[in-house]
């Protein structure tokens, strides 16, 4: 059996069931959030180190091969694992992966279409209302 770890997902790769249609098989799926970030959107989403904000998503358990399957896509491929504490919803952290741009696009523009699919997301899921209303 391969082992898994705990990744934090905070754009479109919260949703599962866009997990699975890519093959990939997570478990153990938490609402969480993580400090010290705040969520940037372009083409996809990235996050930023900024120590007055906090971003909220799922956490999940992945294996080390569906992580690389899932990151091989070219619209993720430059992103790139940190290491995160995750504040889990329920009560707890745990240390976990999240993974990000390195550098941030200058110049980085708002997607709406983007913005509109997560902020739906972020609603099936059960984020906080004030958190889905500063996604823009």
């Amino acid at each position: 059996m391969e082992r898994s770890v705990d990744v934090f997902f905070y754009g479109l790769f919260m949703d599962e069931g866009a997990l699975r249609e890519k093959g990939v098989l997570p478990a153990h799926a938490r609402r969480a959030s993580v400090d010290g970030f705040s969520l940037r959107l372009g083409a996809r989403a990235t996050l930023i180190p900024d120590a007055t904000k906090c971003v909220h998503g799922m956490l999940m358990s992945l294996t080390h091969r569906e992580l690389d399957q899932l990151y091989a896509e070219p619209s993720v491929a430059a992103y790139r694992p940190e290491a995160v504490i995750a504040r889990l919803a329920e009560g707890g952290s745990i240390a976990a992966l999240c993974f990000n741009l390195p550098t941030v696009p200058a110049g980085i523009q708002s997607n709406s279409d983007y913005a509109a699919r997560l902020r739906a997301v972020a609603r099936k899921l059960g984020l906080p209302e004030s958190y889905i209303d500063t996604i823009a």
